[in-house]
């Protein structure tokens, strides 16, 4: 029993800030998660009682995100009361999970329409806030050899012989790639405004970027992770790696990804979903994976995973046309080329989450939207998803235009 996994649309909010002073501070999630289901019902006049499940990712699941947000999400945009809603949590990977679990509920062949995506509002729900072991429980700290994972970014970046003006580097032309995206136009079929209640915009488009860095600026800001790993945390990380004398801090704020609020939504269904609804679909999922690596250095998941998800769908690296890959920080991306033995130039070709920022739960369902219109706008066929994930993991999907 398979059928495809049609993608019929994919939309996410502007990005901004993820403290009291950013633009979407006055939103609550309830709101934010909604206006997406809104903006797809109103783009397709969407009879909402069709709809089998909303699933969202979102890794601050507590307070005004605790309860099962996805639900409430559904409720508070008043679509119908048949429409189900789960939220889950796969750390970073939560809203591409989120997109891959509505991708095998339709090839399963038991529901027909699902929408997949994420939310996280880190200005209201601060990063850290839903506790765990991993990060509060110390005999599990000592057990597991537990190490931040800024601090295996820099481990990635000692190991792999990346400098300090290489991840600056990378992180410049983050910024200038987005800010070229942004303004251009390329982001503009995806990205819903954030009204507020009279129908006012709040945000339009994402005002994270910074489009006047520069080398120097960069080069100017202080290693983030440095004064944490004299706590003992770099001997930790060099207890595993110990072909390295010491642990070099190469990662700043400018070089990993930004605490922003954003949601995503991305519509999921079947052949027969699509002819019942007069939907078009614009792609495919193709394939997904996801697996574990080593969890002290936490963030070595992604190439392997994407190389599972290429696996499983019979396919190559060179079959793919445009990559992207989570910018959580700079290291983990200039790893990800290397071992795909891929070209930034088609890798990230429209910045990532150094510049625009990284609302956890949301942004793995926002690389569906950036990477679909993306495949539209140059006539190519698939791109590859990929985000680092705690504890190791690493997540991929493969989507194809149609």
């Amino acid at each position: 029993m398979t059928h495809h996994a049609y993608i019929y649309d994919a939309v996410r909010t502007p990005r901004s800030k993820g403290k009291k002073d950013g633009s979407l501070y006055e939103v609550k999630p309830i709101d934010l998660g909604a206006g997406l289901l809104n903006g797809l019902q109103a783009r397709h006049d969407l009879d909402t009682s069709y709809v089998d499940d909303v699933v969202m990712g979102c890794v601050g699941p507590v307070g005004e995100q605790g309860s099962d947000v996805a639900k409430m999400i559904v409720q508070n945009a008043g679509w119908h009361e048949s429409v189900a809603g789960v939220q889950l949590d796969r750390f970073c990977a939560s809203g591409l999970e989120a997109v891959n679990i509505a991708a095998q509920k339709i090839a399963s062949g038991w529901e027909d329409l699902v929408v997949a995506g994420g939310i996280e509002c880190m200005s209201r729900v601060p990063m850290g806030s839903n506790g765990g072991a991993m990060a509060g429980d110390a005999a599990f700290q000592l057990k597991t050899g537990f190490v931040p994972q800024g601090i295996g970014a820099d481990v990635i970046a000692n190991l792999d012989g990346y400098s300090r003006e290489d991840v600056d580097a990378f992180a410049l032309a983050s910024q200038q790639r987005a800010a070229f995206a942004r303004d251009n136009g390329y982001f503009d079929r995806s990205v819903l405004p954030v009204l507020d209640k009279n129908g006012l915009t709040i945000l339009a488009k994402d005002d994270f970027i910074k489009p006047d860095t520069s080398m120097e600026g960069l080069g100017k800001l202080k290693a983030s992770f440095e004064a944490m790993g004299g706590y003992g945390f770099d001997d930790i990380i060099l207890r595993k790696y110990n072909t390295l004398d010491k642990v070099t801090h190469v990662h700043t704020p400018g070089n990993s990804s930004g605490i922003v609020d954003g949601a995503s939504a991305v519509l999921i269904g079947s052949e027969k979903a699509g002819k019942d609804l007069g939907l078009t679909p614009r792609g495919r999922i193709v394939s997904t994976a996801v697996l574990s690596t080593c969890p002290i250095i936490m963030l070595a998941g992604p190439a392997p995973a994407a190389k599972k998800a290429l696996e499983k769908a019979g396919l190559k690296a060179s079959d793919i046309d445009l990559w992207e890959i989570n910018e959580a920080f700079a290291s983990v991306a200039l790893r990800y080329m290397k071992e795909l033995g891929i070209s930034h130039e088609i890798t990230n070709v429209n910045g990532g989450s150094i510049a625009m920022g990284h609302p956890l739960g949301a942004t793995g369902g926002m690389l569906v939207s950036i990477m679909l219109d993306e495949l539209e706008r140059r006539g190519l066929k698939r791109a590859m998803l990929s985000l680092c994930v705690g504890g190791g993991m690493g997540i991929s999907t493969i989507i194809e235009r149609i």
